[in-house]
């Protein structure tokens, strides 16, 4: 029996790419700068593997013989944007990088938005999303308009007060949403962004939904599927792959709930891939430069990985990677255009330094390989230097 566990830390980097200023995302380094300013991170389990063996993060010391292989990989695809970074690490190269707004959205689509819902918007700017709901949340419940905003990332996002607008009904403005934008409007994600309480005191639920592009060509997820084997996918994993490619979906945007249920997929499935994604650091910490949040979400997530690896069993395959930076240390409150870590954990406990690493697609490369699967076209697997 094979299982491939691949566990994502959402927005955890390692250090900006060499095209980082591109970006605009000079210095970003989402772990050694957030070790830096709070004085060092506690971090056992991930020190055993061998994360303090990828870069100098202080108060992680490097291992003398680490648990896992260990390296870190550079995003080949354009662009900084989750869907992006969780399409690469299963095979899909992108060859150019999905629109963004920077100064809101055309006016064309913004009237057959507005024709299609039959409501007027607000907002149309890029903005954070706790912030804007401030601003413009008063005015939403008052004229009953959805708040509409973009950001850095390829996203078009809807804000609605639950008491203004049901679950079902912002669903249903983001489903028209998803199908308007598409070709040279394709964004990369429709977001739900529901939020409730009252003036000067609104807050986010955690109801989010993402409505992603479909992938243009069959994934890792699509391929071990095909081949008859279980593709269980937790967190946001399901929305980010346009619902496609899995067997199971255990949705989520808790970090400690995804620990739970990854915990008891393993308990439950003997073969096949599991893929969780711990979206916490992104939505919750990063994007609001929470640095203390940040920080105590990997304390709590080094224990979940804890907890995962003594359940990992002989020719069990587990992998623990990001999927792009979202440094919260840094003015910029987007994603950062960075490296992410890599360690890839048997009980054979090998330990290989896998160096930089050209594209997230190895990680996909290498499942393919354990697995036995043809057809992926992008990476370089690096399965060998794992169990030999």
């Amino acid at each position: 029996m094979k299982r491939a566990i691949v566990l994502i830390l959402d927005g955890v980097g390692i250090g900006e790419l060499p095209d980082a200023a591109q970006y605009h995302d000079q210095g970003s380094n989402t772990l050694v700068n957030l070790a830096r300013v709070c004085g060092g991170l506690d971090l056992p389990v991930l020190e055993r593997l061998g994360l303090g063996n990828i870069s100098a993060i202080r108060g992680v010391k490097k291992a003398p013989n680490p648990l896992a292989c260990f390296g870190k990989m550079a995003e080949k695809s354009p662009g900084k944007d989750s869907t992006s970074g969780h399409w690469e690490l299963f095979g899909i190269i992108l060859e150019k990088p999905f629109p963004t707004y920077p100064h809101g959205f055309p006016d064309e689509i913004v009237t057959e938005f507005e024709s299609r819902i039959g409501y007027k918007i607000l907002g149309n700017i890029p903005a954070s999303g706790t912030e804007i709901i401030q601003r413009l949340g008063e005015e939403h419940m008052r004229k009953k308009a959805p708040i509409v905003y973009t950001s850095a990332d390829s996203v078009f996002q809807i804000a609605c007060h639950i008491d203004i607008f049901s679950l079902d009904e912002l669903y249903t403005f983001c489903t028209i949403a998803r199908e308007m934008l598409q070709g040279k409007h394709g964004v990369a994600r429709v977001i739900a962004r529901p939020f409730a309480g009252e003036v000067n005191n609104f807050y986010r639920t955690k109801d989010r939904r993402d409505y992603s592009l479909q992938p243009p060509e069959p994934t890792l997820l699509d391929r071990t599927k095909e081949q008859g084997l279980a593709v269980i996918v937790i967190g946001k994993v399901d929305d980010l792959f346009g619902g496609r490619g899995y067997t199971k979906s255990y949705h989520s945007v808790s970090d400690t709930e995804c620990g739970d249920f990854v915990l008891r997929v393993m308990d439950d499935v003997d073969e096949g891939l599991i893929v969780a994604n711990f979206v916490q650091f992104d939505m919750d910490w990063g994007h609001r430069n929470d640095v203390n949040g940040f920080k105590n979400g990997l304390v709590e997530i080094d224990e979940i990985i804890g907890t995962i690896v003594e359940k990992v069993d002989e020719g069990d395959f587990l992998f623990i990677t990001a999927d792009h930076g979202n440094d919260p240390t840094t003015p910029s409150t987007d994603h950062s255009r960075e490296y992410v870590p890599v360690l890839a954990y048997t009980t054979k406990k090998m330990s290989r330094d896998l160096g930089v690493r050209r594209s997230f697609a190895d990680l996909g490369k290498t499942i393919a390989r354990y697995f036995n699967i043809e057809g992926m076209k992008n990476g370089e697997d690096f399965f060998d230097a794992c169990v030999s």
